[in-house]
């Protein structure tokens, strides 16, 4: 058994202890969105619910199959077309502080973007407490390399012992360039070293997607901004590669679509949603190259 999964606390599913109640503005679409995270039952998953809807199926699993859109974020829907976009910074805080299960309400159409990064959903879940229950957490267990490719853009899963993330960005801005980060994905890990770290974009492409309806909310608030060769926010950056190091926090949200945490080691270059989505579908698809994993009943021997 893994020396990282070796705890009772790892070993069974967990909710949150009470509601946590907060708000704020989705960042395409400018919306301002009331949220309340939720206990649930176990073997619930994280379902999301639309109660700004009344006259048609308003629950949206979050599931492999329920992504259905990816530009510049991750959207789930569900069979009568209702949708909820931007989870990914909760996902991420979800999977890494070890929620299994949980109720998320909204009243909009997209989860609040805060600051853009997951931190302010850790802080939120911290307030309100996390609950063992009695039932085993399952994890996905990788047994053997998945792999996809869109020129040069890739990303894998292989097998490890232990949830590891590597990333890679390039970009042709002084500001970027060439970022790498590669970390063994404890929540203490989580919330040192990826949690803070937000969304960015660059000025010249604002106009272009709010042409497109997108990147309504997004701020100096909520973002970092580039224009040519310098950051346009005024505290300018929380950490010197914090590009690549969010890029390795959105994957961490998308993955948990899965409905698991993971047990293997995630690769990206030059990835993004699209792409890790293509990655869970395929890790989906060959059911041969992962199995479940649960580490109670060892548990119990063991004591």
């Amino acid at each position: 058994m893994p020396a990282a999964h070796a705890s009772a606390q790892s070993a069974l599913q967990h909710t949150v202890l009470g509601p946590a109640i907060f708000a704020g503005v989705g960042v395409h679409t400018g919306a301002h969105v009331r949220v309340s995270v939720r206990p649930a039952p176990t073997d619930t998953g994280i379902v999301f619910v639309r109660t700004d809807i009344t006259d048609q199926d308003n629950r949206v699993p979050a599931a492999a199959e329920a992504v259905c859109k990816t530009q510049l974020g991750t959207v789930i829907g569900n069979a009568a077309g209702v949708t909820v976009s931007t989870i990914e910074h909760l996902m991420a805080a979800f999977a890494t502080l070890g929620v299994d299960n949980a109720i998320v309400e909204l009243d909009g159409p997209e989860m609040p973007i805060m600051d853009g990064s997951s931190e302010p959903f850790v802080q939120i879940l911290d307030q309100a407490g996390r609950r063992q229950q009695d039932a085993p957490r399952r994890y996905i267990e990788i047994l053997a390399p998945i792999e996809v490719v869109d020129g040069d853009k890739s990303a894998k899963l292989l097998p490890s012992s232990q949830f590891e993330v590597a990333f890679e960005i390039v970009f042709d801005s002084p500001v970027i360039g060439r970022q790498a980060v590669d970390l063994v994905m404890t929540e203490d890990a989580f919330r040192t070293e990826l949690a803070n770290c937000r969304t960015f974009g660059f000025a010249h492409e604002v106009e272009a997607l709010r042409a497109m309806g997108l990147a309504r909310g997004g701020s100096l608030e909520n973002a970092v901004v580039i224009e040519g060769d310098r950051i346009l926010n005024p505290e300018g950056l929380r950490r010197p590669d914090e590009f690549v190091r969010h890029k390795a926090l959105d994957a961490i949200g998308d993955l948990y679509v899965l409905g698991a945490p993971i047990l293997g080691r995630f690769e990206g270059r030059l990835a993004g949603h699209g792409i890790n989505n293509q990655l869970v579908r395929a890790l989906v698809a060959q059911p041969d190259a992962w199995r479940i994993r649960t580490f109670a009943p060892e548990l119990a021997l063991a004591v």
